[in-house]
């Protein structure tokens, strides 16, 4: 599984990026990120999610995940991510942090 994860916006509005191959990580570890991918319901997800009205300084996140033939991309800016999505996001997001 291929992951494309990009993080803009925020207080400073710096953009961070990668890209990640589970055939890199360790079989744990891809497999928690499998599972993140399915509990997300990715391939499900709409492509856009409704930019926010009102607030300023949100992250939005642009994931692309090529699995099994498939690929789609989902945008969300941080107030519209939905419940399911979240814990992909934190994780993807812990990895900029490293």
């Amino acid at each position: 599984m291929l992951i494309q994860f990009e993080r803009t916006g925020g207080f400073a509005g710096i953009k961070k990026a990668f890209i990640l191959n589970t055939e890199t990580l360790s079989p744990t570890e891809a497999c928690k990120l499998d599972e993140l991918v399915e509990f997300a319901q990715f391939f499900d997800l709409p492509t856009k999610f409704p930019i926010p009205k009102n607030g300023a300084d949100h992250f939005i996140y642009k994931v692309t995940v090529e699995k099994d033939g498939r690929k789609h991309t989902v945008d969300v800016s941080e107030p519209e991510v939905p419940e399911s999505l979240r814990p992909l996001l934190q994780y993807l997001s812990k990895k900029i942090q490293i």
